[in-house]
């Protein structure tokens, strides 16, 4: 099976900072925001998120992660590592790495709106529009017209090593 590179470490961080600017710019008025990574690639994207925003902006940013199982997402209960009462009115970014048919996001949603959240946004770093869910992205870094057969693989573990590839 052939791999063909689509983003290399330099142009995905080319789209956090991106991402990270069109965040601030949505937000410049918030004291405080919530950037809620989804497990695994989609947390790890969150910090470095986080960590571009810390430094071009005086917003004060908690990073949280959701835990849920993404094969079966109604298998278990959505964890989340902050309290409804921290969360209650404050803008949420919610973030995943690839946005495919939306199934992940939407369950990585579901924990907040069962509280009053003063707004909830995604950030996606590729949006691939096979969208089953109604759900979008409000943040994208890079939309790639895909064949369902395709796949996406996101490595984003080690800064400077990162890579998305269509396979």
């Amino acid at each position: 099976m052939s791999k063909t590179l689509i983003l290399n470490s330099k142009q995905i961080e080319q789209k956090i900072n991106r991402i990270a600017y069109e965040i601030y710019e949505n937000n410049y008025d918030e004291n405080y925001i919530v950037i809620a990574g989804i497990c695994g690639n989609g947390y790890l994207l969150a910090k470095r998120i986080v960590e571009v925003l810390e430094s071009i902006s005086p917003l004060k940013v908690k990073l949280i992660e959701i835990v849920l199982d993404k094969k079966n997402p109604l298998a278990k209960e959505i964890e989340i590592s902050m309290t409804d009462k921290e969360l209650k009115n404050k803008v949420i970014i919610l973030v995943d790495d690839v946005l495919n048919s939306g199934k992940t996001l939407i369950f990585g949603a579901k924990p907040f709106l069962s509280m009053p959240v003063k707004r909830l946004t995604t950030a996606i770093l590729l949006d691939r529009g096979h969208n089953r869910y109604p759900i979008k992205a409000d943040f994208v870094g890079l939309s790639l017209s895909t064949t369902l057969q395709e796949h996406i693989t996101v490595e984003i573990n080690k800064k400077g090593n990162e890579v998305v590839y269509l396979s």
